[in-house]
């Protein structure tokens, strides 16, 4: 039998301890998508017809290579997550903010779920070909990425609960922290690749794409 790494060893120990965490984070998120592709079929004609001449105007842009350069789409991609994932890494240091973080990620699958309905909802194959190619990619990184941080946070908030409302727990919290700290450096790394994804490799694909409407 071939040994595990380290490594393998951390992780799959990670996942058996927030087995149930992990199911119930996962669920909420996809109940975030639903909810997401469910707005789009509430929108008015008016509505779907204003978002359309937008998406339109941007397809225009990106068939004329008009579109942000690779570089600063590179540095707000990286700057949004960060900054997304950090709010998330904060909040489970304060056990108010537990459940905010809940919010955060439904609201996460929300903007997927309706970003990849309405392309759908109102292109239809091309709308699902231009939301593989625009959308999935990076996401492959930041989803997984989200629902780690998550649950790493909200474990965080349970401990601190734990310790603060039942006293006779006594939970040493410093190899906690350290954990804590490596986890968003971890997280940091991780957005740098998907940004790298966002910016260089997701508008090309999506300008062919688009060049076949």
């Amino acid at each position: 039998m071939k040994k595990r790494s380290p490594l393998q060893n951390a992780v799959n120990a990670h996942i058996r301890d927030h087995s149930s965490l992990y199911i119930f984070i996962i669920i909420l998120f996809l109940m975030g998508v639903i909810c997401g592709a469910i707005i789009v079929n509430s929108l008015s004609i008016t509505q779907k017809e204003d978002l359309m001449y937008y998406l339109s105007r941007f397809f225009g842009q990106v068939k004329e290579g008009n579109i942000t350069a690779s570089y600063h789409m590179f540095k707000s991609s990286i700057s949004h997550n960060i900054q997304y994932m950090a709010l998330i890494w904060v909040l489970g240091i304060s056990i108010i903010g537990l459940p905010l973080i809940l919010i955060l990620l439904f609201l996460k699958g929300v903007v997927i779920g309706f970003t990849v309905g309405f392309l759908v909802n109102s292109m239809g194959w091309e709308g699902f070909r231009i939301a593989v190619v625009s959308v999935l990619p990076q996401n492959i990184i930041l989803v997984p990425l989200t629902i780690f941080i998550t649950v790493v946070a909200l474990a965080l908030s349970i401990k601190m609960i734990q310790r603060i409302f039942y006293r006779q727990v006594r939970i040493p919290l410093k190899p906690i922290f350290f954990k804590y700290i490596a986890s968003f450096v971890l997280c940091i790394l991780l957005i740098s690749c998907a940004g790298m994804i966002e910016a260089y490799i997701s508008p090309v694909f999506m300008k062919q794409m688009v060049g076949l409407i």
